[in-house]
């Protein structure tokens, strides 16, 4: 049985999904501390009056309004619903903020010509879902995503995120293009991060700007070598650095581990499609389906052998306290919650 259909079958609300509205919350942009109200439109999952391209229907239009009702539009109504429900049972955690600056719509990315926003979460597949943008906003440019260097996808100029537009412009996209993001079971994405940002000796950077920074609040007795180069930062440290109210006081958690309600802002901006790192081709082929390109377009199959795995992010778990993984869960509880990940197995939560 596929995925999907596995996670439909786990939900209870399917017996409701024909007759629910996903309530979309407010969406407010300021510049200069001066905020405007945009209330994005309350959505008929399968029924929305949505106005499109000229000679071609929208990637909304597809989405709400499908010529045929597919197990995979259920299964994303489903997913909506979820971020909906957790952000008003957590509204007090999730919304700390009313409002949101230009700074904080860097994460999403703008494809003009099919109309829709992409929230990219590093760790999630996003390396190719930028060379597929690339692809899509390159007018021919670019045609096969696999050719594009990983270097050149994160290169920020080939992309155009949302907070380069004006304000009227930002709401506008807001309102009418379809927006989409992909998230990951958190811990096996911080395992990800950690493995990727900490154990590669040729990541230089992240070892001098945070790996030294680590070992120096977190190591009893580190030795000078360890203070200076901050390349081999330990899984239990880093979890601790990540726990430590100083850190959080200090600044804003790097995008690599930085919690997706903060990166892409779920409880502000209405997501109309939410795509899982488990289901990654099937939900990115969908998406592709949506824009009219799906015919000559797929999302790239190629996997990493050294992906990181559940398996792998136990193994990592194992050596760190009841007590700090209870307090790391509470700083990804929010992520856990309202994309519906269960608490992992191998916790030992307090």
């Amino acid at each position: 049985m596929k995925p999907a259909v596995l996670e439909i079958m786990r939900m209870n609300r399917v017996c409701r999904m024909v007759l629910v509205t996903s309530v979309g919350s407010f969406i407010l942009v300021i510049f200069y501390f001066q905020s405007m109200l945009h209330p994005v439109m309350r959505r008929n999952p399968f029924g929305m009056d949505i106005c499109c391209r000229k000679g071609s229907r929208s990637p909304l239009q597809e989405l709400y309004n499908p010529t045929q009702l597919s197990n995979t539009a259920i299964l994303h109504q489903i997913r909506r619903d979820q971020v909906t429900d957790t952000c008003r049972a957590n509204s007090v955690s999730s919304r700390k903020r009313r409002v949101l600056t230009p700074n904080d719509l860097k994460h999403l990315v703008v494809d003009e010509d099919h109309e829709m926003i992409y929230c990219y979460v590093p760790k999630v597949a996003c390396t190719n879902w930028k060379r597929v943008m690339m692809v899509l906003t390159g007018r021919g440019k670019y045609s096969d995503p696999m050719e594009i260097p990983a270097n050149e996808a994160h290169v920020s100029s080939n992309l155009k995120t949302l907070n380069q537009y004006s304000i009227p412009e930002i709401n506008h996209r807001l309102k009418n293009y379809m927006k989409f993001l992909f998230v990951r079971e958190p811990f096996e994405r911080l395992v990800s991060a950690y493995r990727n940002k900490f154990t590669q000796k040729y990541n230089t950077s992240f070892h001098k700007r945070y790996g030294t920074k680590i070992v120096r609040r977190q190591r009893k007795n580190a030795t000078q070598e360890a203070l200076r180069k901050g390349d081999d930062v330990k899984f239990e440290e880093f979890v601790a650095y990540l726990i430590d109210p100083h850190t959080q006081r200090e600044e804003p958690f790097n995008e690599h581990w930085q919690t997706v309600y903060s990166l892409c802002h779920p409880c502000h901006i209405h997501y109309d499609l939410i795509g899982k790192y488990e289901t990654l081709e099937e939900d990115s082929n969908y998406i592709l389906q949506l824009a009219g390109v799906g015919n000559y377009l797929k999302f790239p199959t190629y996997a990493k052998s050294t992906r990181t795995t559940d398996e792998m992010t136990t193994e990592f778990f194992q050596n760190i306290s009841s007590e700090h993984q209870t307090q790391l869960y509470e700083v990804y509880k929010l992520d856990f919650l309202m994309f519906n990940y269960s608490v992992p197995s191998y916790l030992k939560l307090e």
